[in-house]
């Protein structure tokens, strides 16, 4: 029962990590109002990201993950994978 519910909601992470990258995408855009290329984009989209995956690192207690945890989640999370 418990890997049931661990691969489910793996699987919501890596629809939400997918959902979150559209997001990062779409507000990528510059004071200008121009979209951000290069070296700009690419930092924007990875504070984007781990912002965004940082808010879904809890465990299954609901407390939020600390340590080892939360590193393996934040690098799966941040690939997209997990």
């Amino acid at each position: 029962m418990k890997k049931l519910f661990l691969a489910a909601i793996i699987a919501t992470f890596a629809a939400g990590s997918a959902f979150a990258q559209d997001s990062c995408e779409s507000k990528a855009v510059g004071k200008d109002g121009k979209p951000l290329a290069g070296a700009a984009k690419t930092s924007f989209m990875k504070k984007c990201m781990a912002d965004a995956c940082a808010a879904k690192a809890v465990g299954s207690d609901g407390k939020p993950l600390a340590g080892a945890a939360k590193t393996s989640f934040m690098k799966k999370c941040e690939k997209g994978g997990a």
